[in-house]
């Protein structure tokens, strides 16, 4: 067996313990962890988009608890700076007399939970952005590289809620995936009540290192695709941009569609999906089913869409099915 293949055949085994690690704590969001793992091998941020009380922090906490990595947690709150994230200089006393001296924000860590990240000003989400995009940070004209494999899932509160801020687009944009996290089912909340209101002590075994982590991701970028999927991953994505399609509801309920970051990592999660579910390379359906969470936050709707109930999952699903259309129709 090529060295390849035992990777492939590890990665595997590896989200299927990292699944089973987690269900440990959480209950039910079998499809949220499974993007969380997605991400983690395509080596993407994530936001997760729920109302207060489903676990959002707990589920990300957990997920870290099952890597050898190290984590830092930051509450966004309306009065942090920028240097409360990325650190600050202070002076400091020496024989040689007075120096600067870079004292580390939290953002120097592997996994970043960004807690109710727009609960904080645009200027403070800002600070992320470098770090996000270049895995660095430059404080008073010094850049500090940070420490890979470097992710940051970050949790937001519906924008209708009270004192919340929308995120600025170019940050959305970093973000591979958008995740929602709904109320769970009656049996599972039962269970919640159930595991949450006895005393057990749950242990969370540490099922993956850095060096591992960092292996896999190199597997998903090596992983093959044909030229027909790639095509496929860009006719999608420009098929949300009203300015290049000529669908009529394209025009009517978007303001603007999603950008090649997109097709970027559409190809990537595909990947990621394709290796852990042991295939030797992505599919159609796969990009449809990773076409969700990488989209819904880049296709923004009007107020066209808002008045019909339209949101940008409906606008996703329906572009996929008339790409489904056009193609039989060859």
């Amino acid at each position: 067996m090529s060295d390849k293949k035992t990777q492939a055949l590890k990665a595997q085994k590896v989200g299927q313990a990292v699944l089973k690690e987690v269900h440990k704590v959480i209950v039910g969001q079998d499809k949220v962890v499974q993007q969380f793992l997605w991400a983690l091998f395509a080596n993407g941020h994530t936001l997760i988009i729920g109302v207060p009380g489903l676990a959002k922090t707990l589920l990300i906490h957990t997920i870290a608890s099952a890597l050898d990595l190290s984590f830092s947690r930051i509450q966004f709150t309306p009065d942090l700076m920028p240097s409360d994230i990325v650190g600050s200089n202070i002076i400091e006393e020496t024989k040689q007399g007075r120096k600067f001296k870079f004292l580390k924000g939290p953002v120097f860590a592997n996994i970043i939970l960004g807690d109710e990240i727009n609960r904080t000003p645009p200027k403070t989400q800002a600070a992320l952005l470098q770090a996000m995009q270049e895995k660095k940070v430059t404080v008073g004209g010094n850049t500090y590289d940070l420490d890979l494999p470097f992710w940051v899932f970050a949790t937001q509160n519906p924008i209708e809620q009270e004192g919340t801020y929308p995120l600025p687009e170019a940050q959305l944009d970093r973000f591979m995936f958008s995740v929602d996290i709904g109320y769970p089912s009656f049996e599972e909340e039962e269970k919640i009540v159930k595991q949450t209101t006895s005393k057990k002590d749950i242990n969370v075994k540490k099922v993956l290192s850095k060096k591992e982590l960092l292996n896999i991701q190199n597997l998903v970028y090596d992983i093959p695709v044909s030229n027909f999927i790639v095509q496929y991953a860009i006719q999608l994505v420009r098929a949300t941009r009203p300015e290049s399609n000529s669908k009529k509801f394209i025009k009517d309920w978007v303001s603007w569609g999603a950008g090649p970051r997109a097709s970027q990592y559409l190809i990537l999660a595909a990947k990621a999906k394709a290796l852990l579910e042991g295939k030797n390379t992505p599919s159609r359906s796969d990009i449809n089913e990773v076409a969700y969470p990488i989209l819904q936050h880049r296709v923004i709707t009007n107020f066209n869409a808002e008045a019909d109930g339209i949101t940008s999952s409906d606008i996703i699903q329906k572009v996929i099915d008339n790409l489904k259309n056009e193609t039989k129709k060859k």
